[in-house]
């Protein structure tokens, strides 16, 4: 299978640095054109489908025209860089590859809504990044790509680079924006929502690298081009990160709807050493596991859910025949309980607890009860936690029950579907 690149587009082949180099592979048309239409720059990106692309998926266009339809005297652009869930590695390349994408997607970004100011959160565990935007960021600067009077269009937009002090929870987007504003990462309960009352109680559009790297393709070739791309309801293509026994781990560009079933074999070149796939991780590390009888599964957000995977960041963990899946479940479930950030009950007491689970049944010593408790639990925190990563933290092993019931000996014959 050949990618089709959008997002990486040219990435590696020209410098991450120089702008020039940038605009000679067309960069920055998209800016120029939002700038001499401002007012059609939401319907373009309503019509092109685009949908958020760290994990949640909604709808690009619909989350700027709030921000857009607030009155305020100020407003923000945020890009989400906080890629800190395990696995998880293509926005660390977009930024590195191709950063001059993001500083347009966001400056097309605030055209729509008419902000002048954005930051970028780069997660603190990648400091080698900082020198890369920043020299970047000079560089657009000194070529008027962002800052005052952007190409000469009378547009005003900076953006400064924000580093966080390494917490999981603030790729939560209000956790990010407290982050920001000095304070512990911790979510904010909702409504308001950022586009109304975000940053400073201003209204913000909190966007993902991936998702704002979009936005000049999309002004510059059209929505009906990007329609063209992926699935129906879900266009345009995704950046995939595939890892685990993997025989080509990496980070690649395909159209949206493409099976697990090619990313594994043509493009991961299955399992090394001629092991058997046991199992596959979708979505992050918070995403559902899978059996290989599912390796047909589009990755779209609709066909994943229908089947019981998770269309999540774009993310795949590979698991062979030789790797316990009770040790990868504890491993994951320490991730969640250490990056907690202890706000709400649910999430602060039922990672330990199920921490506590997983482990006995590793080690022999869990009876039925403990089985009851633990899904009743992972239920509990799938609809009782405050945000979205405390709420997704029991899926890996909700469904492991539901599609490997033979690693927790089961008795009583658990319906596929019934968690």
């Amino acid at each position: 299978m050949e990618e089709l690149r959008v997002v990486l587009s040219n990435a590696g082949e020209i410098s991450p640095i120089k702008s020039s180099e940038y605009v000679s592979v067309g960069g920055y048309e998209g800016l120029r054109k939002a700038a001499e239409a401002p007012e059609k720059v939401i319907e373009i990106i309503k019509a092109s489908g685009l949908r958020g692309r760290g994990g949640a998926g909604f709808p690009t266009g619909l989350k700027l025209s709030f921000t857009a339809s607030t009155p305020a005297d100020q407003k923000y652009i945020v890009c989400n860089a906080d890629e800190g869930e395990p696995g998880t590695n293509k926005d660390r390349v977009i930024m590195e590859e191709i950063p001059h994408r993001i500083f347009e997607g966001m400056a097309i970004a605030a055209v729509a809504v008419g902000a002048d100011q954005g930051y970028i959160y780069l997660r603190a565990e990648y400091p080698h990044l900082k020198k890369i935007l920043e020299e970047a960021l000079a560089d657009a600067r000194e070529h008027g790509f962002i800052g005052p009077n952007i190409l000469n269009s009378g547009f005003n937009f900076d953006i400064q680079l924000f580093i966080g002090a390494g917490a999981y929870v603030c790729g939560e987007e209000t956790a990010l924006l407290d982050s920001l504003e000095g304070k512990r990462g911790e979510p904010r309960f909702k409504p308001p929502f950022p586009g109304v009352a975000g940053l400073w109680g201003k209204p913000t559009l909190v966007n993902n690298v991936e998702t704002l790297a979009n936005l000049p393709a999309i002004m510059v070739n059209g929505p009906e081009w990007f329609r063209q791309i992926g699935t129906e309801k879900c266009p345009g293509t995704k950046v995939f990160t595939l890892s685990g026994n993997i025989s080509n781990p990496g980070v690649y560009e395909y159209p949206i709807g493409v099976t697990i079933r090619e990313l594994f074999e043509d493009v991961g070149g299955c399992c090394p050493n001629g092991k058997k796939l046991y199992a596959v991780q979708t979505g992050g590390a918070s995403g559902n596991i899978i059996p290989p009888s599912l390796l047909d599964t589009p990755m779209d957000i609709e066909r994943c859910s229908e089947n019981g995977a998770t269309f999540g960041a774009g993310d795949l963990m590979f698991i062979d025949e030789e790797r316990c899946l009770l040790d990868v479940l504890e491993n994951l479930i320490e991730f969640f309980e250490h990056e907690s950030c202890g706000k709400c009950t649910p999430c602060r007491t039922g990672n330990p607890q199920l921490l506590a689970l997983i482990r006995k049944f590793k080690n022999g010593t869990a009876k039925q009860d403990d089985l009851e408790l633990m899904l009743e639990l992972g239920n509990v925190m799938v609809g009782g936690c405050l945000c979205g990563l405390g709420q997704a933290a029991p899926n890996p092993i909700l469904s492991t029950v539901r599609f490997f019931p033979e690693l927790f000996k089961l008795n009583n014959n658990f319906e596929r579907g019934a968690f």
